[in-house]
């Protein structure tokens, strides 16, 4: 059975930016909604005790397991997310990282550019990911539950949740200023 993660900050480490009411909603209804609804389908079958990233990996394959892999999914990304917020100010790219930026879009403020592009052009709720394949890298999004693991992206080092209850009680319909708080203040590398 899966437990939820503590959050690696206080729900009030990232106010103004991301309030702690935003964060009791996202962290404490939608996430752990996910962790309880996986548990409660994968009981009693093969999927019971295998790792997170294994569930994801053959229910993808499977269609009649599509609710398993979406809440699978869901439950990693959101995990995955946590992890690229910092409570501590927005940090950059260790060394190497910033190198293959710089090679793979010429600038950090090029990247970013890029990146908030592809975040801003997300249809509807997903991720927004900076993925590293074949020493390059990638910015990628995907939709609902699909992640780099499902569809053999590349090594994700960084998302942004776009989903919609990921910002809107702070920005509202303003995805764009969210993605500006998010690189300016909480990016964690």
């Amino acid at each position: 059975m899966f437990e939820m993660k503590p959050l690696p900050f206080e729900l009030t480490a990232l106010d103004p930016y991301m309030s702690s009411k935003t964060l009791e909603f996202h962290y404490g209804k939608h996430y752990k909604g996910y962790v309880d609804k996986l548990n409660e389908l994968i009981k009693d079958t093969a999927y019971a005790g295998m790792p997170l990233e294994a569930v994801i990996r053959e229910s993808f394959r499977h269609p009649k397991d599509r609710t398993i892999y979406n809440n699978a999914g869901q439950v990693w990304n959101h995990q995955f997310f946590w992890n690229s917020l910092s409570d501590r100010g927005a940090t950059e790219p260790e060394l190497k990282i910033m190198k293959l930026i710089e090679t793979s879009f010429g600038s950090y403020d090029d990247f970013k550019t890029v990146f908030k592009a592809k975040a801003l052009a997300q249809f509807g709720s997903g991720w927004c990911w900076v993925v590293q394949k074949d020493g390059q890298i990638n910015i990628a999004t995907t939709a609902n539950a699909d992640n780099p693991i499902s569809l053999d992206l590349g090594q994700p080092l960084l998302c942004l949740d776009v989903w919609e209850h990921a910002y809107y009680l702070d920005y509202q319909n303003r995805r764009a200023d969210f993605i500006d708080a998010f690189f300016a203040y909480m990016i964690k590398w």
